[in-house]
Formats: C-alpha cells, structure tokens, sequence
C-alpha cells in the first residue's frame, strides 16, 4: 500500500517531528510509513488523515494486484 503521508503533512507545513508528537508516535514511524516500509494500523491510518484534514482513502493508496 503507497502513502501520501510526505506530500500531505508538508503541504500543511508540519516536521516528522511535529506529526509524531501530536499522534503519540515516534518519528522513526513516521519515516517508515513515509518510506512505505510500516503500514499504519487502521486505527493510526484515521489519526493520520484527521490531523491531516484528509480521509483515509486519499492519505493511502491501494495498489492493483
């Protein structure tokens, strides 16, 4: 599954740093997941596109098999 994570949270001007404190992560999750190398519990996927202000299904991308 791709991610918009990186394009997302630098349009709204927030640091890894920034993104990882608000959600109660660390920032090496959020390298990952910007790196998709972790995909996000569903639970952190909603966090994620609330902070955001963006839904889930712009935030992730499923990829066709």
């Amino acid at each position: 599954m791709k991610n918009r994570l990186k394009e997302l949270r630098k349009a709204k001007g927030y640091r890894q740093e920034d993104l990882a404190d608000a959600l109660g992560v660390s920032r090496q999750t959020i390298i990952a997941i910007e790196n998709n190398k972790y995909d996000a519990s569903l639970e952190l996927a909603m966090r994620l596109a609330r902070y955001l202000q963006t839904t889930v299904e712009e935030l992730f991308l499923l990829e066709d098999s």
